[in-house]
């Protein structure tokens, strides 16, 4: 029986060598990540350490409209459906769709034929009468006379006198029904009873139109002058008619819908005269010449009624003001820093405000950087922004 042979001796260092390479990965696993330091967090240096620059500007003295604002629709002044006042076939139409027309002017004109030959009936028939009124007054004539000479009796002339004012009555209702034919013949010309723009024609010539037809032939629209309807509230009302009822002519401008553009000038005309309930607004209609056709019917318009003009007042920037628990107040600077200034407003109009008390004219208040001022911040007055600079923003404080 022979002994095993013995293993040689590099495969029994393996083992060995392995349980050192382990042995040494965890010592310097647990030297890094246990008893090394760790490192300390990057500071994050904030961007505004320094002052903040700001723009400025200056409080103005000048004269500050107060304006009430409203929403408002352009209404005509008067608004006509033409419509005939005759029955019959219309002969011809005489105007064109949209163009405008004055009082008077012929638009169309209905078959005049079958009341020509009424005219024609009318006059005859009191041509006939009045001949009989001729007769009875020759009579009448010879009657008195004869009556005089105590030829006939008394109830034979006063026979003759009722036939005379019988006649004579015939004769007026004759001169009646033909002042009627005449009327209704002249009904057979369509005039334009106002001064407008045409709408679209509803009739074609040919029909037969009727006076009990709704749609009419052609409607007829005042745009020159025209007015517009708005509405304020209650609370503005005592100023609105304080100017009113002393006869002055409040200015009125009609805006487009994004208030970029004014379309036309006018004055307040006319007040309600009674309150809404439900809205608890007055309704007021103001009048424009419209000679450029800008405001058109129906139209949707944004309103400025001008309600006084404050004379020398201090005005700032609307986005100038700040508002807080201190109530208003605008930002200074005064030795590099900023000062918190309150301030008492008055009315505002558009894009400045007046201001009552606090400052006075040539006081310049920041306009621009707001959102990172407080009280004692320091502050650099710049000129120009920089074109993408986030910095110079109106913002509140």
């Amino acid at each position: 029986m022979t002994d095993p042979v013995a293993p040689p001796a590099g495969r029994r260092l393996r083992p060995l060598i392995l349980l050192c390479l382990i042995a040494l990965a965890g010592g310097l696993a647990w030297y890094f990540l246990v008893r090394a330091p760790a490192a300390p967090p990057a500071r994050v240096a904030s961007p505004w350490t320094g002052p903040v620059p700001v723009r400025v500007v200056d409080a103005r003295l000048e004269n500050l409209s107060v304006e009430v604002k409203a929403i408002g629709t352009v209404t005509p002044l008067n608004n006509v459906v033409v419509r005939s006042r005759v029955d019959g076939q219309l002969q011809s139409v005489l105007f064109q769709e949209g163009e405008r027309v004055k009082a008077g002017e012929l638009l169309a004109e209905i078959d005049p034929a079958p009341y020509r030959v009424r005219l024609a009936q009318a006059e005859g028939q009191k041509q006939q009468n009045l001949a009989q009124l001729k007769n009875a007054e020759n009579d009448l004539a010879v009657y008195r006379r004869l009556f005089e000479q105590d030829s006939i009796a008394r109830q034979q002339l006063d026979t003759q006198a009722a036939l005379v004012n019988q006649l004579r009555g015939t004769l007026m209702s004759d001169q009646a029904q033909v002042d009627d034919a005449k009327l209704q013949l002249d009904y057979t010309r369509i005039v334009a009873p106002i001064a407008g723009r045409l709408g679209l024609r509803r009739v074609d010539a040919g029909n037969l139109v009727t006076t009990g037809d709704a749609e009419g032939i052609v409607s007829i629209t005042q745009t020159q002058p025209i007015g517009v309807q708005f509405t304020v509230p209650e609370v503005q009302l005592p100023a609105i008619r304080e100017a009113h009822a002393a006869g002055r002519l409040l200015p009125v401008e009609a805006w487009d819908r994004n208030e970029q553009q004014m379309l036309a000038e006018g004055v307040l005309t006319t007040l309600d005269n009674q309150i809404d309930l439900a809205t608890g607004t007055l309704r007021l209609k103001a009048q424009f010449d419209n000679r450029d056709d800008a405001l058109f019917p129906n139209q949707f318009v944004n309103v400025r009624l001008r309600v006084r003009t404050l004379e020398d007042a201090v005005t700032i920037p609307v986005d100038a003001v700040q508002y807080g628990s201190q109530g208003t107040y605008v930002y200074m600077i005064a030795e590099g820093k900023a000062v918190l200034r309150p301030i008492r407003l008055g009315p505002s109009t558009g894009e400045r405000a007046a201001v009552l008390e606090g400052l006075k004219a040539e006081d310049q208040v920041v306009l621009e950087g707001l959102d990172r001022l407080r009280e004692g911040r320091a502050v650099t007055v710049v000129t120009t922004p920089p074109p993408s600079s986030p910095v110079l923003q109106p913002g509140g404080g």
